[in-house]
């Protein structure tokens, strides 16, 4: 299983059911931009605050940014 693309789907659904763009996740996340869409993309490997940071963006445990999706890579 490949994590960095399992947390970028898991990113990807979030971001779509709270309507957010990208900009705003990365402002709520203190990120930049260009780094949340790499994450998104599966081309990052955040740090656990990372993944922190933005599943408290979301209100939401940061578990939900790594649990499987029932996609295999």
């Amino acid at each position: 299983m490949d994590m960095r693309k399992l947390v970028g789907r898991n990113f990807a659904r979030l971001r779509a059911e709270s309507g957010w763009s990208q900009e705003k996740v990365a402002e709520r996340a203190n990120v930049s931009q260009q780094y949340i869409s790499d994450l998104e993309n599966g081309k990052r490997n955040p740090t656990i605050e990372t993944l922190y940071a933005i599943a408290q963006a979301f209100g939401v445990s940061h578990v939900e940014l790594v649990k499987p999706d029932g996609q295999d890579d």
